[in-house]
């Protein structure tokens, strides 16, 4: 393996290894200038000889209700929006509790990812060949920075073999971020694995979930 070495602590440094219970999908910068402050890690399709999903293959709300929750308009920050749901009442937040509730590895701090760090596994592990929607793509938080909107050809399946068949690749539909719209309160944020294209919906629309960890750097 490759490693990136901050301080005593090593970090992963090829896109789509095996890291902290899941598998390494990318840097994020909450500075926003390119550097990067977290690793984040997604969680495996499944594991264990009887095949446990950590992957939702059946729909989810992101809320019972369509209405707002404080604490979740973050486009970056996965663990604020999802805490802010624990406080509402995790249990009216089903997308977030399926997230909270796993452990995997050992680890219990999996959470609901933003739309941005969703954004970011996509441009790095993109599952399929379809052409991607060119009307998003700018990510102030991504490592590196990116500037420019997707193209139709750009980014391309990813060559990590695992993530570009079916054994933990991202199934090409829509997944639920924690991203609630600043706007309008019942409605959330979704990116489809297929195209790239971030879109929103009401709360109560049922989409694909697929939890996230991040380690500090």
């Amino acid at each position: 393996m490759s490693w990136v070495i901050t301080g005593s602590q090593p970090f992963p440094a090829v896109i789509g290894e095996p890291f902290g219970g899941g598998y390494f999908a990318g840097y994020i910068s909450h500075t926003a200038d390119g550097n990067p402050t977290h690793a984040l890690i997604v969680a495996p399709r499944e594991t264990g000889a009887t095949g446990t999903s950590y992957t939702l293959t059946t729909n989810l709300a992101w809320k019972t209700a369509n209405t707002a929750t404080a604490g979740t308009t973050s486009d970056f920050d996965g663990v604020a929006n999802t805490a802010a749901m624990v406080t509402a009442g995790i249990a009216d937040h089903p997308a977030a509790k399926f997230c909270v509730d796993l452990s995997i590895g050992g680890f219990t701090d999996w959470y609901l990812p933003s739309r941005y760090e969703l954004d970011i596994a996509y441009f790095n592990l993109k599952p399929g060949t379809q052409a991607n929607n060119t009307s998003w793509g700018i990510n102030d938080y991504s490592v590196p920075k990116r500037t420019i909107n997707n193209t139709v050809a750009y980014p391309a399946q990813t060559s990590v073999t695992a993530f570009s068949t079916s054994s933990e690749a991202f199934i090409a539909s829509e997944h639920w971020s924690s991203t609630a719209n600043v706007a309008s309160s019942n409605i959330g944020w979704w990116i489809s694995f297929a195209s790239g294209l971030l879109g929103q919906n009401a709360k109560t629309a049922g989409y694909r979930v697929r939890a996230f960890r991040r380690i500090a750097l």
